[in-house]
């Protein structure tokens, strides 16, 4: 009885680690037009490799993003406060400055 093996898993195993280690980059545009006037554009790109892949070529929007990373979250969150402590400081120097000119007046 001879053993069969099967060559389209290693096939795709074998594919899908090209994939990953190399990357793949698929680019197209849509656009909708009636007579010469375009109503939509669309463009779509997609890259599928790995995330050390992505890394190495300069792509980590995921560590950034705060919808999908909770340590970017908490530095949006400390940048929004810094900042608006800033603003509320610029405001009260701006009001005392105000109650000066209103008095000089």
């Amino acid at each position: 009885m001879a053993i069969e093996q099967s060559t389209q898993s290693s096939n795709l195993v074998d594919v899908l680690e090209t994939v990953l280690d190399k990357g793949v980059v698929i680019a197209g545009d849509i656009r909708v037009g009636i007579a010469d006037v375009e109503l939509l554009s669309i463009k779509i790109r997609l890259i599928v490799a790995s995330v050390d892949k992505a890394k190495e070529i300069g792509m980590d929007w995921w560590e950034t993003d705060p919808y999908l990373n909770s340590k970017a979250a908490n530095k949006e969150d400390q940048k929004l406060k810094e900042e608006n402590d800033e603003l509320q400081k610029r405001i009260e120097e701006l009001e005392k400055k105000a109650g000066q000119d209103n008095r000089l007046v």
